[in-house]
């Protein structure tokens, strides 16, 4: 594997310089073994995101936690931002060193990338078998068939799409319901404000990444999220 992947077109070098050194470390840390569950972590860095950013990277380290008796995780953390960056991290196993990458990382102005991230999903899946995407994001500024299309052959290869919504913008909604529905995923609102919302879904995602149904039901006892991700994927189950 290799220790880095940038999927941006083209993006100056200098933009990069303190990203890319965290990234030559990453070989560092424990290898990912075969067995463990792997889950995509896809966070739009556009300008707007700012403090959602900052609300992902405080909680992040939930999803690891809450898959540690049933075999662990390994995360893979992908972002977008600016004109046209869009870039992958190694696969990392310790909450640590996802939130030493995030706060590495601060929010631009730019446009939407959420085909080119689902390709990427894609992709990796084809290399090793990844069973939850999750999407946190608040617009969707992409033609909605294409990313259809990247959906159902997310779906195809059984990645499922946990889709978490800040706001309310209707355009963004019917997209990541959709996506979420091609991919037998989940769809779900949260605010910024109350963070134990985010840490709660990304809980519930990692659970069943880890776990598969067995694992999130077990976590909706006392999961208020995890019962509504349940319902949202009723009657879609691989």
């Amino acid at each position: 594997m290799t220790d880095k992947k940038d999927l941006s077109a083209s993006s100056p070098a200098s933009r990069r310089a303190m990203v890319d050194t965290f990234l030559d470390q990453t070989k560092r840390v424990p290898a990912v073994s075969d067995t463990m569950a792997r889950l995509v972590f896809v966070l739009d860095a556009t300008m707007s995101r700012q403090p959602t950013w900052d609300l992902a990277c405080r909680v992040q380290s939930e999803m690891f936690d809450v898959t540690a008796a049933i075999g662990g995780l390994a995360v893979q953390l992908v972002y977008f931002r600016g004109f046209n960056e869009c870039r992958a991290s190694n696969w990392l196993v310790q909450p640590h060193a996802l939130s030493d990458l995030m706060i590495r990382i601060d929010c631009r102005g730019g446009q939407t990338q959420i085909g080119r991230a689902l390709r990427h999903v894609a992709a990796e899946s084809r290399r090793f078998p990844v069973r939850v995407m999750v999407y946190v994001g608040d617009a969707m500024e992409e033609g909605v068939d294409d990313l259809c299309a990247c959906a159902g052959e997310l779906g195809l290869l059984g990645v499922k799409a946990f889709m978490f919504q800040e706001g309310r913008d209707q355009t963004a909604a019917a997209a990541f319901q959709e996506i979420a529905r091609l991919t037998s995923g989940a769809y779900a609102r949260f605010d910024v404000s109350a963070p134990n919302a985010l840490r709660d879904l990304l809980e519930a995602a990692a659970a069943y990444a880890a776990g598969g149904v067995e694992g999130i039901t077990q976590l909706a006892d006392r999961s208020q999220a995890a019962r509504g991700l349940l319902t949202s994927m009723k009657g879609r189950s691989r």
